[in-house]
């Protein structure tokens, strides 16, 4: 079997860039994408410093320049464009995306966010399993669609709540675990492993019924 080519990604970013690192990292170790360009909405965050020192294109579209939600995701989807992207990761982009863009770019497009979807959708998720006296916490990657962290799940991995736990020490634990799953997912999508097809996740060419959880070993279970 020959080698596939390398998927081409774009990153979009609005901080430190944490998990654009674990991706990047995961390129360096042989992980089969080539990041063609990270974009900040955000001038001047860490996120752009770690892709300009891996040599990656950074670009900045302020959403402040523009007047309204969809005339930014018009100018953003037009700047991705010129990157070519087969896969538009979103790591840590703190903007909700208009239908519009997100139709541009359906099934191909990917968050992670910091809860066992489908609780705790939005802000502050770490505080509200706090609050709800949950038992375990952790972090989803889903395909995106129109409804705010409501896509299909693909890959969850679970954090226990510990007695002694604030929100910062749980989201640092759960951001480990993002720095694993959001890879791996990407890794299926690169060897051709996983797909959307008709608003469901095809994996080694079967749907999954339900998401894919990271066992302890660090392998995917059902």
């Amino acid at each position: 079997m020959t080698k596939p080519d390398k998927l081409p990604l774009v990153v979009l970013i609005s901080g430190s860039g944490s998990n654009l690192q674990a991706i990047i990292d995961q390129a360096a170790a042989g992980l089969a994408v080539e990041i063609r360009a990270v974009v900040s909405n955000r001038p001047g965050v860490r996120g752009l410093e770690r892709a300009e020192a891996a040599g990656i294109a950074t670009r900045v579209l302020d959403h402040k320049a523009f007047p309204d939600r969809e005339s930014y995701d018009l100018a953003l989807a037009d700047l991705l464009d010129e990157f070519q992207p087969q896969l538009v990761i979103l790591a840590g982009f703190m903007r909700i995306l208009s239908p519009l863009f997100i139709q541009r770019f359906r099934g191909r497009m990917l968050n992670i966010h910091p809860s066992l979807l489908p609780k705790y959708r939005g802000l502050h998720t770490h505080q509200r399993a706090l609050d709800a006296g949950d038992s375990e916490h952790g972090a989803s990657v889903h395909y995106v669609t129109e409804e705010l962290d409501g896509g299909p799940l693909i890959l969850q991995a679970r954090v226990a709540i510990e007695p002694e736990d604030n929100a910062v020490r749980l989201a640092e634990r759960v951001l480990a675990k993002e720095h694993i799953i959001f890879p791996m997912v990407i890794r299926w999508i690169a060897e051709g492993r996983l797909t959307l097809t008709e608003g469901r996740v095809i994996k080694d060419g079967k749907a999954l019924e339900k998401p894919l959880y990271l066992t302890d070993t660090g392998a995917p279970e059902p």
